[in-house]
């Protein structure tokens, strides 16, 4: 076992990314002498951030994006002090950040993504079981670090839940990953798409935003349906630091930190954006659905 697969490493690589990455400057700041309105957000919303939100708001942008798990371990260490912080789980802003509101505002699916030109995408294309070509030697998967990113945890959940769902032999969850298949999430899509790897586990919007061919796996798996959350709730996950998550249905939530009418416009536009479903999310009727203390300024 390396340093970086041990807890103790991966312990030690969550405290220095942070430190890495940021400084203790933070995220908020002036860009060109106008002041602009930071946002960090969780990598499976960046492309949309960056090309929907964007254009969909007078104000400048500062966005930012990392693995969930790395976004809320910046702002709970103070090491980023974002207008907007925005999670692919709602949990770990109970978990990490203590956050007093939030507001869930999408939901997503997984699905496996595949390059057709490689003998294991060929043999996706032409229906073979997905968890049995990535069972095989000859296929190179692709995912997220589970200590780092819900999409790694949740991939891990997964292949429990595709366990029981199949009846298989195997233990999926202990049979297909793989140290080596570990990637940060900003980084996954471009391994897949220099051919680095055969197939990768990703959100459903990486993949249509972005015309991927990928295999749609039964609700019973996917983590999409809101009245099977008793059944994903029968896998969990611990982080390094000892917090324990749970199978849920995948929600994004996201809370304005600092208001002001500038980032108050920003977020409006960000949790009820049209942006949102036109790259691959979907947002229920009855979102965004508030929780905490929510400043009257912002549900008026």
């Amino acid at each position: 076992m390396t340093v970086g697969d041990s807890p103790t490493g991966r312990r030690a690589l969550l405290a220095a990314v942070p430190t890495a990455l940021c400084g203790l400057s933070g995220c908020a700041g002036v860009l060109g002498g106008s002041p602009s309105v930071s946002l960090l957000v969780a990598g499976s919303l960046n492309n949309a951030v960056e090309n929907g939100l964007r254009s969909a708001v007078d104000a400048r942008l500062q966005p930012e994006a990392y693995g969930s798990a790395v976004v809320a371990r910046l702002v709970a260490d103070g090491r980023k002090d974002p207008d907007i912080v925005s999670l692919a789980d709602v949990a770990l802003f109970d978990a990490l950040l203590s956050a007093e509101w939030v507001a869930e505002f999408a939901t997503n699916a997984l699905v496996v993504v595949y390059n057709p030109e490689t003998a294991a995408g060929e043999r996706l294309a032409n229906g073979a079981p997905w968890y049995d070509v990535l069972l095989e030697d000859d296929t190179s998967l692709g995912r997220t670090d589970p200590d780092l990113d819900p999409l790694g945890y949740r991939t891990l959940f997964c292949l429990d839940l595709a366990t029981d769902y199949y009846g298989t032999d195997l233990d999926l969850r202990e049979a297909i990953p793989g140290p080596d298949q570990r990637y940060p999430e900003t980084q996954l899509v471009s391994q897949f798409e220099t051919g680095a790897i055969d197939a990768a586990v990703v959100y459903r919007n990486m993949a249509t935003e972005r015309g991927y061919d990928y295999v749609d796996l039964p609700a019973e798996i996917d983590l999409s349906d809101p009245t099977l959350t008793e059944r994903y709730g029968a896998t969990s996950y611990e982080l390094p630091d000892g917090t324990v998550v749970s199978g849920d249905v995948i929600s994004y939530g996201s809370t304005l930190r600092h208001e002001s009418q500038r980032t108050r416009e920003v977020f409006e536009a960000h949790i009820t954006g049209e942006y949102l479903t036109e790259f691959g999310f979907t947002v229920p009727d009855d979102y965004p659905r508030y929780t905490g203390n929510v400043p009257e300024s912002i549900t008026n």
